[in-house]
């Protein structure tokens, strides 16, 4: 019999974990610890080394990138899934940025849970959630109008996405593989190209003109 699949679960609500003990019981996944945030989940995935971190999007936030930094050091062959109440392109973005392997609902079935952590585990791709999709094809960049108008390199265009969802320095910086400087001297760029008063503007513009 293979050995069960370790699973750590950062959650803040109590009935949410509960109810995954339930999903996952009598499956080849092991619930090794739960966290109710992620401060206290940095030390049990120090402790346990799960193969899989199940975390929560919203109570994750900003601090995302940090946290799962700091896991990744801690257990290198971690990976990560994150759980939402509502579907959002800022979580979808935010996970994606970050190296997560995908993003699931709380109302997920139990068969698709079970399958997308077997497979995450085991290091293999999985059709994910249309929405989180749609949003990791998105902070790739896609041109258009404005964006050619005020010719945008292809990074310009990558950081200015990832902007309009949203996320902060740090995770366009892990999320695109560059260094924190060279993310603000993009955004210094973007703002004077397409004209924008400040960062909020600069989103408001992409999200009209359909950056993303």
């Amino acid at each position: 019999m293979p050995a069960p699949i370790t699973l750590l679960v950062a959650y803040p609500k109590e009935v949410i974990r509960a109810g995954l003990r339930v999903m996952l019981a009598g499956s080849g996944i092991r619930i090794v610890a739960e966290a109710d945030d992620v401060t206290s989940a940095l030390s049990l995935a120090t402790k346990h080394k799960p193969a899989v971190v199940l975390l929560d999007a919203i109570d994750s936030g900003g601090r995302a990138y940090k946290f799962v930094r700091d896991i990744r050091k801690a257990v290198p062959g971690a990976n990560f899934v994150f759980l939402a109440a509502v579907e959002n392109p800022t979580y979808c973005a935010r996970a994606k940025a970050v190296g997560a392997s995908n993003v699931l609902l709380e109302s997920v079935a139990t068969r698709e849970l079970v399958a997308v952590i077997e497979n995450v585990a085991a290091g293999k791709s999985a059709k994910p959630p249309e929405l989180f999709a749609k949003v990791s094809a998105a902070i790739m960049g896609k041109p258009n109008k404005m964006t050619e108008e005020a010719k945008l390199t292809p990074r310009e265009l990558q950081v200015l996405a990832h902007v309009a969802f949203g996320l902060i320095n740090e995770e366009i910086a892990q999320s695109l593989g560059i260094d924190l400087d060279t993310v603000k001297s993009h955004i210094y760029h973007l703002l004077r190209k397409i004209g924008a008063r400040d960062r909020t503007h600069m989103a408001l513009r992409a999200v009209n003109s359909s950056v993303i």
